[in-house]
């Protein structure tokens, strides 16, 4: 398997080279040049399959150059029930993702069981082991560089804390995550982690990202790799999920089920476009977006249209707070046929401070194909539907949870299974659990008065050359 570039610039690479580089030199996202497809017979196989074995089943197919004995250690290292422990009560840990039954037809997927209580620790926590087997085995160093609007900086923060030869440089927007998910991070006091505070909103630490990762010379003579989605290395991760899932909904690998997952950067939905593209039966992804709804309108009218940091709304599910999805450019590689120069032509708009408009093409008509619709939600119909799920099923959900069933009971059908990817429990965003019910969630006991201890941050300015600059000063 090898590895191309959606802006078709750069050389084809191997699995390792995608995970070091992150970004390709020609600014575009890696994808593998063909996606494996597996027959109902072939998910039939792997129907009973441990959530570590199910990994490497699926991961094997994307990586060409780690052994295969290599490749299972890591996977075995990494998916444990010690790690993935924070499970509700009445679910087994040892599934790594446990469906919880919700009602007839509809289920929640959780992915919050890791050490921050977020669905990003499932391929972070991955990352992190094989980052670490590589740079031992080829005695490198890295120096990550990430953006965060809350969930991805403490995931990949927590996964690479003290590990052997990384240094993490985690961007966040100044004052705009919850206090649990800045306590997260900020509290870490490990030598090789550094939190900076950009003034600004999500999208100017992510541009700030692609900016230095451009820099091919900066890039290259600092070790600079990332752990945002843009790294192939979480997709494959989170693909697992998508196939586990619907292995505990159906016995039947001919049943299609619908898929609902809260939508920020267009990682975590990515893996379920490939895991479709690799055969599993999924009749619809539903696109859940809060205020902050530019995918749903790419969804609906054909218009791709990223709004500027004054017009990013600072909203109650602050993870999805983005207004520039970065992986969606992979889905439109695979759109547009995987023609680079479209591809190009499209995104010299959006890199302009532009938008492109498919509607009048055959594009935007094929989009259906692709099983992709969408929904969006606001601070109200958050707390509805945290009152709702509570009262009615005595289930607690998190507020980008609660996006995604407003987008699924919208989109359901009563005779297909409806499968809402959780996104955090909701200890995560406490302010908002109150505001809707009148009680605190409960929360493990390690992270009690979390936000009481000491935290250390950089606060920064919207300065590309800052950041630089306070990275060579760092390593």
């Amino acid at each position: 398997m090898r590895y191309i570039s959606t802006r078709g610039q750069s050389p084809a690479i191997s699995f390792s080279e995608t995970l070091m580089t992150g970004l390709a030199p020609d600014g575009g996202l890696y994808l593998p040049e063909t996606y494996p497809k597996f027959t109902a017979k072939q998910l039939g196989e792997m129907h009973d399959l441990s959530y570590k074995d199910l990994a490497f089943e699926l991961m094997q197919y994307f990586v060409d150059d780690i052994s295969q004995q290599d490749l299972k250690k890591v996977i075995n290292n990494t998916y444990t029930p010690e790690i993935f422990s924070y499970a509700r009560q009445e679910q087994d840990a040892s599934q790594i993702t446990p469906i919880l039954k919700v009602e007839d037809n509809v289920y929640i997927l959780s992915l919050s069981n890791g050490p921050t209580l977020a669905f990003k620790d499932i391929a972070m926590q991955f990352l992190g082991n094989i980052f670490e087997y590589l740079l031992n085995k080829n005695s490198m160093q890295l120096n990550i560089l990430g953006a965060t609007s809350g969930d991805t900086g403490s995931a990949a923060e927590y996964a690479m804390r003290g590990k052997k030869g990384i240094n993490v440089f985690m961007l966040s927007p100044y004052q705009k995550m919850s206090a649990f998910q800045t306590a997260q991070m900020f509290s870490l006091q490990d030598e090789n982690i550094f939190n900076i505070s950009v003034k600004g909103v999500f999208d100017d630490c992510q541009d700030i990202v692609k900016a230095v990762s451009n820099d091919l010379v900066f890039k290259k003579e600092n070790a600079i790799g990332a752990v945002n989605s843009i790294n192939w290395g979480r997709i494959i991760a989170q693909i697992v999920y998508y196939f586990k899932g619907y292995f505990q909904i159906t016995n039947d690998m001919s049943q299609v089920i619908d898929i609902t997952v809260p939508s920020g950067n267009f990682g975590n939905i990515c893996a379920g476009h490939i895991a479709r593209m690799m055969g599993l039966p999924i009749r619809k992804l539903i696109v859940a977006t809060n205020e902050n709804d530019v995918l749903d309108e790419f969804f609906k009218t054909g218009r791709y249209a990223p709004r500027n940091a004054d017009n990013t709304f600072h909203t109650s599910s602050p993870s999805m707070d983005i207004s520039k999805a970065s992986n969606f450019e992979r889905f439109i590689f695979d759109l547009v046929g995987r023609d680079s120069n479209t591809l190009v032509d499209l995104w010299k708009k959006i890199d302009a401070g532009q938008s492109f408009d498919l509607s009048m093409t055959g594009f935007f008509g094929q989009v259906e194909n692709y099983g992709f619709t969408s929904a969006s939600s606001s601070h109200s119909n958050r707390l509805d539907f945290i009152k709702r799920i509570y009262q009615k099923h005595h289930i607690l959900i998190d507020t980008h949870t609660a996006d995604g069933f407003k987008a699924a009971y919208e989109h359901r059908s009563d005779d297909i299974p409806m499968m809402i990817l959780e996104t955090a429990l909701p200890v995560k965003f406490e302010e908002t659990i109150i505001e809707a019910l009148g009680i605190k969630p409960n929360r493990p006991e390690q992270l009690i008065d979390l936000e009481l201890l000491p935290q250390k941050s950089k606060v920064a300015e919207n300065d590309v050359n800052f950041i630089k600059s306070y990275i060579k000063e760092n390593i």
